[in-house]
């Protein structure tokens, strides 16, 4: 069945932090035509009316359909702990996190959370994820099983770890790492929507034999994405360096062993050295900022001014749950802060961009999500941009749709998500 949907449409043509606002469209009174999960056609409502009169058609009146929003780096596992006080990164690792992800030697478990976490993001907006697992193959499993119920596009893998900084009920082996890697990678990548990713933790938690491992995975099948962590945090960095002296510097530790290229996806990335800019920035990495998760642990300011104006690759991300929050629309209000304490405010053309095709292109899919255009794939949403009173107020004067969005960006949760698409299908959340 083809769908007309009617109502104020947002999509991009072109990236703001190149071209500014003008590279978003706007259509106060516009037309979205979907089928068989795609997009058909963007447009006019009366045009998209004319060219589609079989459409059953859906009046979303004021609300503004917008793509879904794309969170390049989470972790899953963290669900039931998120928003855990007063740890930084290693301490809150060692307290909180570690602890958790014990828990999912239980297959039950997992297939909860993950069944949980995915409903999370629905009624927050979110309709793809990239994710980290944890070490045991079925925690794997039980995200890709819940996405494809649901329909969604997901990245996620199993996270590696075979150094004694990690606990012994978290650590594999270099071996075991490659070959559960493979096996999942076999099973899982390309099957619907679902894309495997090849993940070590971080450096701190792997033996270089294990880093050497995962490289060779990546070089036997470079189509998949690799994600891991990068420079978060000071004391971080210092513990890298007494693991791996002879390292030229944090990036270093993957690029020796394989797993610096593109498709890869490097959370954080706060603390750069001047050489890891240009080594990332050269090979066409992407980095992921994660800045709800920044402020929260105390890690420090990403530069995303100075990053953008390189031309590195930038997604964003609520790294759950050392983000505090499962909303990308409280994640794109934290990044707005952080560029405030940079004396750099990102426009609210950015911060959508960031939230859906930023993120979408971090992870080498922006042909298939983040953004309205014919082909693509159906994920997208509708925001009331008067969900609450206060938005309502602020919202009721403003004289362009940026002053109409910017205060759902910044005071908006789950209530300003009246509805979430994906693959053309309404869920059952959101």
């Amino acid at each position: 069945m083809t769908t007309l949907h009617l109502g104020q449409i947002l999509s991009f043509d072109g990236s703001p932090f190149d071209e500014g606002p003008t590279a978003a469209w706007h259509e106060r009174q516009g037309g979205l035509v979907v089928g068989d999960g795609r997009i058909l056609a963007v447009g006019p409502a009366d045009a998209m009316r004319m060219s589609h009169p079989e459409a059953e058609v859906i009046d979303h009146g004021e609300g503004l359909i917008v793509p879904g929003f794309v969170d390049a780096h989470a972790h899953y596992p963290q669900t039931g702990m998120i928003a855990s006080w007063g740890k930084r990164l290693i301490d809150w690792l060692n307290h909180y996190t570690f602890p958790e992800e014990m828990r999912f030697a239980d297959p039950a478990y997992a297939r909860d959370v993950a069944g949980r976490y995915l409903d999370l993001l629905l009624a927050n907006g979110t309709t793809s994820v990239c994710s980290f697992c944890t070490i045991h193959p079925h925690s794997v499993d039980a995200l890709f099983e819940a996405a494809e119920s649901r329909r969604m596009r997901v990245f996620a893998g199993k996270t590696c770890m075979d150094r004694d900084t990690a606990p012994e009920g978290l650590r594999d082996t270099a071996q075991g790492a490659y070959d559960d890697s493979k096996a999942l990678l076999e099973r899982w990548h390309g099957r619907g929507r679902a894309s495997y990713v090849i993940t070590p933790r971080f450096s701190p938690t792997s033996t270089p034999d294990q880093l050497r491992a995962l490289g060779a995975l990546w070089a036997e099948h470079p189509g998949c994405p690799m994600q891991t962590h990068l420079s978060e945090q000071t004391d971080e960095i210092a513990w890298v360096k007494s693991l791996y002296p002879d390292a030229r510097d944090y990036l270093d530790t993957y690029e020796a062993y394989g797993l610096l290229g593109p498709g890869g996806l490097y959370g954080h990335a706060i603390h750069l050295e001047p050489r890891e800019r240009e080594r990332l920035r050269e090979i066409g990495a992407s980095l992921v900022h994660c800045p709800t998760s920044n402020t929260f642990i105390g890690s420090g300011l990403f530069d995303m001014d100075g990053l953008a104006r390189e031309g590195q690759i930038i997604g964003l991300a609520t790294d759950t749950g050392g983000g505090s929050s499962f909303s990308m629309l409280r994640t794109m209000a934290a990044a707005y802060e952080i560029g405030q304490l940079r004396g750099r405010p990102l426009h609210a053309s950015e911060l959508l961009w960031l939230a859906t095709q930023g993120s979408a292109r971090a992870l080498r899919a922006d042909d298939r999500i983040g953004n309205l255009a014919a082909g693509m794939e159906a994920d997208f949403i509708v925001l009331d941009l008067a969900s609450t009173p206060a938005i309502a107020q602020r919202s009721a004067s403003a004289e362009d749709i940026w002053e109409a969005l910017f205060p759902t960006i910044m005071m908006g949760d789950d209530r300003a998500v009246t509805g979430t698409w994906v693959a053309g299908e309404r869920t059952r959340v959101g």
